[in-house]
């Protein structure tokens, strides 16, 4: 099962984002209404330790 994971980590299990973004810009207003945006195919990382 570890291996199937590890060699489908970057196909079935990957994941795509639009942006990824610091803990300190989803603070801020304007970054916080594109992510709050309810949108097909959309979705923000928010990476606090950037």
């Amino acid at each position: 099962m570890y291996k199937r994971v590890m060699d489908e980590l970057t196909t079935t299990f990957a994941s795509h984002y639009t942006k990824r973004i610091s803990l300190a810009e989803a603070l801020n207003l304007e970054t916080l209404k594109a992510y709050d945006a309810k949108a097909t195919g959309e979705k923000y990382l928010i990476t606090p330790n950037r």
